[in-house]
């Protein structure tokens, strides 16, 4: 393999020897350069210093030492405002909208317009339906951010940020949420900025993905930028073996589930126009799926299983009995787990340790008379740390601190020492790099080994494919077919996906609350 060669012209962006520690160092010497039109994909493990290098790029991390020039001369923004005056702009992997806020305003925060002195809503309103077509969004502007499901926000954050002018443009995965559709319009939006000159960092672990767009791949591993190629000369295998210093594999054995008991029977479920009746079982032992396109109702469904919304109609039914689910706190009194897909709002508490993130699902089998026990609490943390292949200093050490990928396995594995029967995932593996993927997918396949029924939403189609033993597709709010292992392609899926879609009026989303966990 070749090292990309810099081009003969002065680069757009210039980091000499930037370094960061915490209680570990997390970039060490990191020397890269960015031409203008051209797409960097950063590439790497959790943990590996990707979105610390961005955040530094971005003005939200101040670096140990190092400096960075931005079209020739020297730049050092102190906070997120210095770097977008400057034309550097970053959509984060952890959003940044204010729910409280409509969609219109969050679009405009910083440039809202304004008549005689007060915001032109109807001007702003026309704005926010022409910049969320750039990306294939038809909400009404004047939705509460609060009420869109994940997916749709991260569309809006995207589309926030591509409208703006800017010199450089930071996306960290700004995917992973993303349905194929979607993922198309987002690419097509970054020829067009690298057809203006706008120098893009992408980072992603769709590596796949990221070799559609990329010109060139930095990998760094622990910090260290361990290769710079030029995309077309690297391929997805060496890639990843430079990430994590050895051979992936890519298969995924799981026989097929023994017949057994039906854990889980939801019929009817309905909620508004965003659940529309739907009806599926999952058995103990089996991967039961769930795709579609942002906004199906796929997430919106797990929620009224989890108790976390009320359903207008319906019921559920564990191991053949229907309950009376109307809160997560009954939920899991049933039984029944959830991984949300927002650990950031709704999976965590960030400020908190490890070992509190871990326990926090099953209190009661680390305390006595009211005390806990930390012994206890640290040895369930640890095996549980151990089991995920967790990167971090200690139990002790806020979660706030990890990465998100370290983070979102907190949130899996918090449901592993509770004896839960049915688990339901939302985007179990989103911002989880390639080689602790598979890792995910060996626990979760053990999880049904042990008679446990899974039910996981993702937006990934291979992913479906690879884990479930079945797979039903949502469209516009109904689970309109069910695929059996052997029968499933993305190209099925998808056809299934648009089958309910008969056009693209704006769309209404009804109020959802928080999932307490």
């Amino acid at each position: 393999m070749t090292f990309l060669h810099e081009q003969q012209s002065p680069p757009l962006l210039q980091l000499d020897g930037l370094s960061m520690v915490y209680a570990a160092p997390v970039l060490q010497d990191v020397h890269l350069s960015l031409q203008a039109g051209e797409v960097r994909v950063l590439a790497g493990e959790n943990g590996a210093g990707k979105s610390t290098l961005s955040k530094i790029i971005c003005g939200l991390v101040t670096p140990a030492a190092g400096a960075m020039r931005l079209c020739g001369a020297p730049y050092a923004p102190a906070t997120r405002a210095q770097a977008e005056a400057a034309g550097v702009r970053m959509v984060l992997q952890e959003l940044s909208l204010v729910n409280t806020l409509t969609v219109a305003e969050n679009l405009f925060l910083r440039k809202l317009p304004r008549r005689f002195g007060f915001v032109d809503y109807a001007a702003l309103n026309a704005a926010a339906v022409s910049c969320m077509a750039q990306v294939g969004l038809h909400l009404d502007p004047a939705t509460p951010v609060s009420r869109l499901g994940i997916g749709q926000r991260q569309m809006i954050e995207i589309a926030a940020n591509i409208s703006a002018d800017c010199k450089v443009l930071i996306l960290d995965e700004p995917t992973a949420m993303l349905t194929g559709r979607e993922v198309d319009l987002l690419f097509a939006q970054i020829e067009r900025l690298k057809a203006k000159g706008v120098g893009i960092i992408y980072i992603s672990h769709r590596l796949e993905e990221t070799k559609r767009i990329a010109d060139s791949i930095s990998v760094l591993r622990d910090g260290l930028v361990v290769g710079t190629h030029a995309a077309a000369a690297i391929s997805i295998p060496q890639v990843v073996k430079l990430m994590v210093g050895r051979e992936v594999g890519e298969r995924l054995e799981r026989p097929a589930p023994r017949a057994s008991a039906i854990s889980l029977r939801v019929d009817k479920l309905r909620r508004g126009d965003v659940v529309r009746d739907v009806s599926f079982e999952a058995r103990g032992g089996e991967i039961f799926g769930i795709a579609g396109l942002v906004g199906s109702g796929r997430t919106e469904t797990l929620r009224l299983i989890y108790g976390a919304d009320r359903r207008d109609s319906g019921a559920i039914f564990i191991s053949g009995k229907e309950c009376a689910i109307d809160s997560p706190h009954a939920a899991v009194r049933q039984g029944i787990a959830m991984v949300s897909e927002d650990r950031k709002e709704l999976g965590l508490l960030l400020p908190q340790s490890i070992r509190v993130n871990t326990t926090l699902s099953g209190i009661a089998k680390v305390a006595r008379w009211g005390w806990l026990n930390h012994v206890k609490e640290t040895a369930i943390a640890e095996k549980i740390g151990n089991l995920m292949s967790l990167r971090a200093s200690s139990v002790e050490q806020p979660v706030g601190q990890l990465s998100g990928g370290n983070q979102q396995k907190i949130a899996i594995g918090r449901w592993l020492h509770r004896e839960c029967d049915v688990m339901l995932f939302d985007e179990p593996t989103r911002g989880i790099d390639v080689g602790a993927k598979f890792e995910i997918y060996k626990l979760m396949a053990q999880l049904a080994a042990q008679g446990k029924a899974l039910v996981v939403v993702s937006s990934d189609l291979v992913e479906l494919m690879l884990l479930c033993d079945r797979i039903g597709v949502m469209s516009a709010g109904k689970l309109v077919r069910t695929f059996a292992r052997a029968e499933a392609s993305q190209d099925a899926i998808m056809e299934a996906a648009f089958s309910a879609y008969v056009d693209t009026a704006p769309q209404t989303v009804p109020p959802t609350s928080r999932i307490p966990q």
